[in-house]
């Protein structure tokens, strides 16, 4: 299955979006719209950061293992997803590219290495399901990324 890649361009500085980025449990003040029951584990941040996630989109639910598997500051993080009993593999990888006037574009890419069957079938309807869900998640993000520096101020 083709890809699917959704990006936001956000104001605030690429190290500021990669450290927020970098840490899995904010991932889901970004992603609770269709990513819910978070269960972290492994270190908080970069390679091995891991969490287990329900995965509700399009009427259906399924248990999602993430785990970070390369982390490249202040650019790139890339996780693996498992879900559908080992049949649906696939990586999301995060890119971070610095804009002027201390902007950022975040690109984020779902790529399947493996799918079932049945996603194979409806690829149409899957791609466009994940295209909305991580748009929203994009536009969600640059919400939370306003948050986390006016509270932080980093």
């Amino acid at each position: 299955m083709r890809a699917v890649t959704v990006s936001i361009d956000v104001p605030h500085a690429s190290g500021q979006v990669y450290d927020f980025l970098d840490v899995m449990a904010h991932h889901e003040r970004f992603t609770d719209h269709y990513l819910t029951h978070w269960r972290c584990g492994g270190p908080d941040r970069g390679t091995g950061a891991r969490a287990t996630v329900t995965a509700a989109l399009a009427g259906a639910k399924a248990e999602v293992a993430i785990e970070v598997v390369q982390a490249d500051p202040p650019r790139r993080i890339v996780e693996r997803n498992v879900s559908a009993g080992g049949r649906r593999v696939a990586h999301g990888t995060y890119t971070v590219d610095p804009l002027s006037a201390g902007r950022s574009r975040v690109t984020f890419t779902y790529a399947w290495v493996r799918a079932p069957l049945a996603d194979r079938l409806l690829a149409p309807a899957v791609r466009a399901t994940m295209r909305r869900a991580n748009g929203t998640a994009m536009r969600r993000l640059a919400v939370e990324l306003d948050r986390h520096v006016s509270a932080t101020g980093t």
